[in-house]
């Protein structure tokens, strides 16, 4: 006999995929998902569906919106680009209320051990970005061997650019990811970054 029937197993199934969801928290949500009443588990597969109709990338920096250009590339300071690996390194950083400038979104870093080159990242787009109203770069990859391979790459392209290069400050841990730094060490590496 099966340990969970078919529809409860294949709920389980789902929930184990996401990042970060163990077996025995995905039968959690499982069992939160049966427990719900019709209308409340018409709303969560509501948001799930309606976030992957609405939500694309911006056609300029690469982040999440729900338009062709996000609010940010519109409205910001465009002298200054911030690097950063994902969208949800935009959050981390945007929560923090201290950057003015836009953004640029790789969808990743090179790493070379997992088949990843520069060719498979967005550096080609923020090449194309680069005019002479842009002062800054600051590369805010992962303080790990593979941002700061993507951070010097990207560096070395930039220069004959005549383009300033900054790293933010190794207020970040070695090894750690921006979205999981506290607020008050990811404001510090910020303001401290260094040119590179």
């Amino acid at each position: 006999m099966d340990e969970f029937i078919d529809p409860i197993g294949r709920l389980i199934n789902e929930f184990s995929r996401l990042p970060g969801v163990g077996r025995k928290t995905a039968q959690r949500y499982a069992y939160k998902i049966i427990d719900m009443t019709n209308s409340e588990a018409q709303t969560f597969a509501s948001a799930i569906l309606d976030a992957k109709r609405k939500v694309k990338y911006c056609k300029i920096c690469g982040n999440f919106t729900e338009h062709e250009v996000c609010n940010v590339c519109l409205q910001r300071d465009k002298s200054l680009i911030c690097v950063v690996k994902e969208p949800k390194d935009v959050v981390a950083l945007e929560k923090l209320h201290e950057y003015k400038g836009v953004y640029h979104v790789l969808h990743g870093v090179i790493d070379p051990m997992n088949g990843v080159g520069p060719n498979d990242i967005r550096i080609k787009e923020l090449l194309a970005r680069i005019d002479s109203n842009v002062q800054e770069v600051i590369m805010a990859t992962d303080a790990n061997v593979e941002g700061d391979a993507t951070a010097m790459y990207v560096a070395k392209l930039l220069k004959p650019l005549g383009v300033t290069v900054t790293r933010i400050a190794r207020g970040v841990p070695i090894g750690s990811e921006i979205e999981y730094t506290d607020d008050v060490t990811l404001t510090r590496a910020l303001l401290e970054r260094k040119q590179i």
